[in-house]
């Protein structure tokens, strides 16, 4: 499918996304709209004299074309509304982007797909339970979505990866930008495992304003969105608010009542989006939609694993958690010395159930 009327529809001004979507679906494609009379044209429901006028004018295919190039240049692929391959889910929305550029491939698997978002600026815990709620996720066949970004978003990807998984970053900048910088070789992996798309032409910069619209793309393709950790003025709010527009699923996972990253996902359960204390509390909730494209679930909680530990080191367990925990309050709190803690928790985290992390602190392994 030639990618170059698509493009020049879609740079005609006046031609919005809804009305992009509306033409389509009266005419086929737009090379047909291109050859509508103008009277048939304008019957379609938000066309204007204005753009009606502007798509009988236009005269940009050289700079359509350019475009065109410039992604095959650089590996992308242009997946139109009208392909097979374009994500079902997003397909359904009010406003669908015309085509997405995309660095991988796109499945019908991917119809059943749940989003991880969440902070930046994310906590060891969140980091730590994104990782495994996402890698278990994808290790049932659901594919992971995200932006992309540094914190939550990073981790779900890399959960997903290291599953085995699919998953599919969804960026607010030209395919050909690596935004943050730091994630190259992180998207280099998620093309590998399943898609990087984005709907901004090649070279466009990673301005503020394309990431409340990147979000209703993350939310679209997806059936669910699971919220990790978020404040009150998270861009994650937004996109479960584009989540509940399209009417899908809302999941948030609780946290510290005192950590600011906390504040938007507590918020969401309050206002009813479902609490999530596990993978299996999503996986639940899409069963009934998972026949013909998923492995065979287990929906039962896994065991604890058991470990043969002293008195000690049980009381030393009890009290780590995925939240940091302090090796002096620790020790404070057992009544063991430090020194003797520490032996003791060095023993536990060879054999896999506890872990350092930075400044003397310790998590469970999740």
């Amino acid at each position: 499918m030639d990618p170059e009327p698509w493009i020049a529809l879609n740079s005609i001004s006046g031609v919005g996304r809804v009305l992009y979507k509306r033409l389509i679906l009266r005419f086929g494609s737009p090379e047909e709209v291109f050859r509508a009379p103008e009277v048939e044209i304008f019957r379609v429901e938000g066309a204007k004299l204005a753009s009606v006028k502007a798509i009988k004018e236009f005269d940009g295919w050289n700079k359509a074309r350019k475009e065109a190039d410039k992604a095959l240049e650089n590996g992308a692929d242009i997946v139109t509304f009208s392909d097979p391959r374009y994500p079902a889910n997003l397909r359904e929305t009010h406003d669908p982007p015309p085509y997405l550029y995309v660095k991988g491939r796109l499945v019908e698997g991917d119809k059943v797909s749940v989003a991880v978002v969440g902070s930046r600026k994310a906590t060891q815990y969140g980091l730590q339970l994104t990782k495994k709620i996402s890698g278990d996720i994808a290790a049932k066949g659901i594919t992971i979505v995200s932006g992309g970004a540094r914190g939550i978003d990073t981790e779900a990807h890399k959960g997903a990866i290291a599953a085995g998984g699919r998953t599919i970053a969804v960026l607010g900048c030209g395919i050909d930008v690596a935004y943050p910088a730091e994630n190259a070789s992180l998207f280099k992996a998620v093309a590998a495992s399943g898609a990087v798309v984005t709907e901004y032409p090649m070279g466009t910069p990673p301005d503020a304003a394309n990431f409340p619209q990147r979000n209703r793309i993350i939310s679209g393709i997806s059936m669910g969105v699971v919220v990790m950790e978020a404040a009150n003025d998270s861009g994650s709010l937004i996109t479960a608010s584009c989540s509940l527009d399209q009417g899908r699923e809302v999941y948030a996972v609780p946290g510290n009542v005192a950590s600011p990253t906390s504040r938007g996902t507590n918020s969401l359960i309050k206002k009813g989006a479902k609490l999530v204390e596990g993978p299996e509390d999503i996986l639940v909730d899409l069963f009934p939609y998972m026949k013909g494209y998923l492995r065979e679930l287990d929906l039962y909680r896994k065991p604890e694993r058991e470990f043969d530990f002293g008195p000690d080191e049980k009381a030393l367990l009890e009290l780590i958690s995925l939240e940091p925990a302090h090796i002096d309050a620790l020790a404070e709190k057992t009544g063991v010395p430090v020194s003797k803690a520490l032996s003791m928790l060095l023993g536990m985290e060879l054999k896999g159930a506890i872990r350092q992390v930075a400044g003397m602190n310790f998590i469970r392994e999740a």
